[in-house]
């Protein structure tokens, strides 16, 4: 990582810092959320040339693995303990 970012960067990293916080206290629905939010600011960051190539590859790469982490990560696929 850099040590200076753009606001950009500071935006899509508080993102990443919610989505963290929200699946280490599971909660499902709000990190899926934040997963999206963080796909839209990168694809808005993107579109308006307003982040180096460097750095949407970067970005890119960890909203992959967001996305692979969370395939069924939803209260909907959750089996009841009860059963």
């Amino acid at each position: 990582m850099r040590l200076f970012k753009s606001g950009e960067e500071k935006e899509m990293d508080g993102i990443i810092q919610q989505l963290e916080m929200n699946m280490s206290n599971n909660y499902k629905d709000n990190a899926r959320d934040n997963l999206k939010e963080l796909e839209d600011a990168l694809n808005t960051f993107r579109s308006s040339g307003r982040i180096k190539p460097a750095v949407i590859v970067e970005y890119e790469h960890i909203l992959d693995g967001y996305k692979e982490r969370m395939k069924g990560y939803s209260h909907k696929d959750q089996k009841p303990y009860w059963h």
